[in-house]
């Protein structure tokens, strides 16, 4: 009698467990709407509209936050527009939805070594390198970008003009 009853709360709690899960989206189905989005907002980076593609781009992610291309997208065009740090931020979520995202593992590292991360940027040349076994267009891109190193910026002069004395 007693293990009946601990038979029946555990068949219920199946049941239970098992008709939730059925009902929920799977998590590689993304939206359409969030799809479409992430289309037109490639079109208006490739015809140059960064600004509008940023907001088509935001929206995407905004209708659905698992949607990875998105914001990879949305990371190259914040590297398209000098924003290093934006686009670090937006390659790491899309790590945190797909760790072995090699594009996104690159783009971050170009974007790290950008900022002047060329240890961060190396660590994930490894990464590549690990998840790519032969030889991997990502990974010859990201040590060419490495090799180069961070960009050199000097600080802004001004020279006043001699003023003339009367």
């Amino acid at each position: 009698m007693r293990t009946s009853s601990v038979a029946l709360a555990a068949a219920l709690a199946v049941v239970s467990i098992t008709t939730s899960l059925s009902g929920q989206k799977t998590d590689t189905a993304i939206d359409p709407r969030s799809i479409q989005l992430l289309e037109q907002g490639r079109a208006q980076k490739a015809s140059g509209n960064l600004d509008g593609a940023t907001d088509t781009l935001e929206t995407a992610v905004a209708v659905d936050p698992r949607n990875r291309a998105a914001f990879v997208t949305l990371a190259e065009v914040a590297d398209a527009r000098d924003l290093p740090g934006k686009a670090i931020r937006l390659y790491r979520e899309a790590l945190l939805l797909e760790p072995n995202d090699v594009a996104a593992l690159r783009g971050q590292g170009e974007a790290l070594v950008a900022k002047g991360a060329v240890i961060r940027a190396r660590e994930n040349l490894v990464k590549i390198r690990k998840l790519c076994k032969t030889g991997c267009t990502d990974a010859t891109v990201l040590a060419a970008v490495i090799a180069k190193g961070p960009p050199v910026t000097t600080a802004a002069v001004v020279i006043k003009p001699a003023v003339a004395k009367e």
